[in-house]
């Protein structure tokens, strides 16, 4: 398209042509950075993103499935050792953006997986060496030392944006305590992208708690949610100044004495979801405030009471009248993942097969990946989905004049 040549004039108000492009859905606005450098400049101004996502919502893109074992987080010298044939940082690719990463190298020098967010990718070897890697601007960093030394703990990654677009992170290390005491504290040593150092600090509950150990938390709105032992759940909002943590039990369902497999997400109306699954099916909860409590998002959360909501239900008998080929791992299914910011999908783990199920429609899909399939360790490994945010960057296109 030539400058000034077929453009209506109103086309030539960035005002105009915000209000013009904000109604376009999803699918089409990606595409439109590659008309001009105009229209690539408003497109991926922060505040038209802004304005954007308030109004269609985010849209992610799936990569691939990161893959930690367990039995090679914080063990001994003397203790299991990952085989020379095994990446570090395993990644069940699922398109070709997946496989560019798994080819790029970069997985070679990141330790293993922790936690990601927003594309944020959080991994490293316990209990000194982290690493932080950013899969849209292509940049590593190195976190220094750690202050303090936990043999055994639980991390949480918190990536928030700023309205000049950066992403600013903080990474949360929490001790585990090796033996269950009756203890209500805990010690955190938090490290922040905007001072560039650990701070150490000590939390403290109303009772007697224990956080799980080798475990991410599961951040929303800036408020971090770990699993506790004892069924229970901590809550930590960081952004209060105080270091108080407040408990709540999981939810007891029909599940909640048999379950095995747990996981946390967040729904689509930006709430906590609680997953839980075993052989025979799965339950999904939501985890609301009381009516009667303060509203805002900054109320302190030992002070706010909370409540489980039941949402979904599923029988796996259900996936199988599908896909009667998959039944044989009947024994082996489980929940494995939510999808970010999606309250009605998520990913079933069916023997090596990971599935895709709508919970409205019960409709599922195998999810397609490349990588170690059957060879994986499910019982000793953590697989999760690697998720980038949809939304079109300078760099993403061809720039025409």
């Amino acid at each position: 398209m030539k400058r000034n040549s077929g453009y209506p004039g109103a086309l030539n108000s960035d005002d105009i042509l915000h209000e013009i492009l904000i109604r376009l859905p999803p699918s089409t606005i990606s595409k439109l950075i590659i008309v001009s450098k105009r229209w690539m400049r408003v497109i991926c101004s922060p505040s038209f993103r802004r304005c954007y996502i308030s109004k269609w919502g985010h849209s992610f893109r799936l990569l691939g499935f990161f893959v930690c074992n367990f039995l090679y987080l914080g063990r001994p010298r003397d203790g299991y050792r990952r085989p020379r044939w095994e990446p570090v940082l395993p990644i069940l690719s699922t398109c070709k953006e997946g496989d560019d990463l798994k080819l790029s190298g970069i997985l070679k020098h990141l330790g293993y997986f922790i936690d990601s967010s927003k594309g944020i990718i959080l991994s490293g070897f316990h209990p000194k060496t982290y690493y932080v890697y950013n899969a849209v601007t292509k940049q590593k960093y190195q976190l220094p030392e750690p202050q303090q030394f936990y043999k055994i703990l639980c991390m949480a990654l918190i990536v928030e944006e700023y309205l000049d677009g950066d992403l600013c992170y903080k990474v949360i290390r929490a001790r585990c305590e090796c033996k269950l005491k009756e203890r209500n504290t805990v010690s955190i040593e938090t490290f922040s992208s905007k001072t560039g150092k650990w701070k150490q600090s000590t939390l403290m509950c109303s009772t007697s708690f224990a956080l799980r150990p080798r475990t991410a938390a599961m951040v929303i709105g800036g408020i971090v949610h770990w699993f506790a032992m004892w069924g229970k759940l901590a809550i930590y909002d960081p952004r209060l100044g105080d270091r108080y943590i407040a408990l709540t039990r999981l939810p007891r369902g029909v599940l909640s004495h048999e379950h095995e497999e747990s996981v946390l997400g967040e729904s689509s109306d930006g709430l906590l979801q609680y997953g839980q699954s075993n052989n025979l099916g799965l339950e999904i909860w939501i985890l609301q405030k009381e009516p009667a409590t303060n509203s805002s998002i900054y109320c302190n959360c030992t002070h706010t009471k909370y409540k489980w909501i039941l949402r979904w239900r599923l029988n796996f008998k259900l996936l199988w009248k599908q896909m009667p080929s998959l039944s044989s791992h009947a024994k082996e299914t489980q929940i494995l993942s939510f999808l970010p910011q999606n309250s009605t999908s998520i990913f079933i783990r069916a023997g090596w097969n990971i599935l895709l199920c709508d919970l409205e429609t019960i409709m599922v899909e195998t999810v397609n990946y490349q990588g170690r399939g059957g060879s994986i360790s499910w019982e000793s490994s953590k697989v999760v989905p690697y998720f980038l945010p949809s939304w079109p960057h300078a760099s993403s296109g061809v720039m025409t004049t």
